[in-house]
């Protein structure tokens, strides 16, 4: 994992309560304290850190290695080849890296999709201009014109040297599903529905809600797009998050993750009595019986607070208001106070992260929406 993850705590709470013992792999491992549990694993060279883990194979043999967040997948996939893990081919996880490889092995199987290609005159406006290495919607624009695309393009060089990619923006609702491959064949743990439109200029995610109150029918087209992406992509084991879009019935793959859900969500997942995602997540690594993990009936959803404007954080007023609101069940505020903060399409933080829980997706929807309502964040 890389220091900055959001998610150290719920993975390592995860290994404690299967009895697992663990290892950290970071790559500013100093920062942590470097010992026996701890180790620095260089998550942008790969050859270093597989020497890393070899290294601590020799000393007290390894059963499984889980990568955390998008930095690590690469590097997880080289050790489970190395060390004779089931795992998904290098070559497919670091396909998810790289977004226009990602687009090209999706055309190839026709696997539905937005147009794309360097500019354009490719797929028309509007469009949308993306890193082809950065997640979590940084760098991610929407155009209209050819004066916003070279706008555009010249925001995004400012904090990125490599290429981009320019796709087909495509109308309608966006819904987030996540998954566990075994065996290249998916399984399907949850799917979110993202109640706010994500029209541009930028794409910043704000509430997620599951279960779903797309149909039936759509739903399966969801997940069967999911899966031949994930097939056209080569991937075969381990969690999978993939973003698609959905308008007038039919469906187009935006993203697809060799990881599972990004910060604090996983939160909204329980599985069977009370299991977290992460902790599913490090079964199947494991090959501890997964039977019986189906996720629970009430609904839940997450609201990833926005960052409004660039500055430092100086005060969060409203935080007990907020968790007195019907619904809520939790709320965390990532970002230190008197860190300096910056939106999107810059930015790659949210301000936090604040959960509900209800009988109905529309209650929790509303509850976060109440929550948040009381939440001043004070930027100077």
């Amino acid at each position: 994992m890389p220091t900055s993850t959001y998610r150290a705590p719920d993975f390592v709470a995860a290994a404690r309560a299967l009895g697992i013992e663990l290892v950290v792999g970071a790559d500013d491992a100093p920062v942590l304290g470097e010992g026996d549990h701890v180790v620095a694993i260089p998550l942008s060279d790969v050859p270093a850190a597989l020497a890393r883990i070899d290294s601590l194979d020799r000393r007290r043999g390894v059963d499984a290695v889980v990568a955390v967040d998008d930095r690590g997948v690469v590097v997880a996939a080289e050790a489970g080849a190395r060390l004779g893990f089931p795992h998904s081919p290098p070559d497919a996880v670091a396909a998810t890296r790289d977004k226009a490889e990602m687009r090209r092995r999706l055309g190839a199987a026709e696997v539905p999709q937005p147009r794309f290609g360097t500019n354009a005159e490719q797929v028309g406006f509007p469009c949308v201009v993306k890193p082809t290495g950065l997640s979590g919607s940084q760098g991610v624009i929407r155009c209209d014109s050819p004066e916003e695309l070279d706008a555009a393009r010249a925001r995004i060089a400012a904090f990125w040297t490599g290429p981009v990619i320019v796709e087909e923006y495509i109308p309608g609702v966006e819904v987030a599903l996540e998954g566990l491959l075994r065996g290249g064949t998916l399984e399907v743990l949850a799917v979110f529905d993202k109640p706010d439109r994500l029209v541009g200029p930028y794409f910043e995610e704000t509430i997620y809600v599951t279960p779903s109150r797309l149909p039936a029918r759509t739903l399966g087209l969801v997940a069967s797009a999911t899966e031949r992406a994930a097939n056209a992509i080569g991937l075969t084991e381990g969690p999978v998050h993939a973003e698609i879009r959905v308008h007038d019935g039919r469906v187009w793959v935006i993203e697809v993750a060799a990881r599972s859900i990004g910060g604090l969500c996983a939160r909204t997942l329980r599985f069977g009595a009370g299991i977290s995602l992460e902790e599913v997540i490090l079964r199947h690594a494991l090959g501890l019986p997964l039977d019986g993990l189906t996720r629970e009936q009430s609904a839940a959803g997450v609201m990833m607070l926005p960052i409004p404007r660039a500055g430092a954080l100086t005060e969060v007023r409203g935080r007990d208001e907020a968790r007195a609101v019907e619904g809520i069940v939790g709320l965390e505020i990532t970002v230190p106070l008197g860190r300096t903060i910056t939106p999107l399409p810059e930015g790659d933080r949210y301000l936090g992260f604040l959960f509900a829980r209800a009988d109905t997706p529309a209650a929790v929807e509303a509850a976060l929406r109440a929550g948040a309502a009381c939440i001043d964040m004070v930027i100077t």
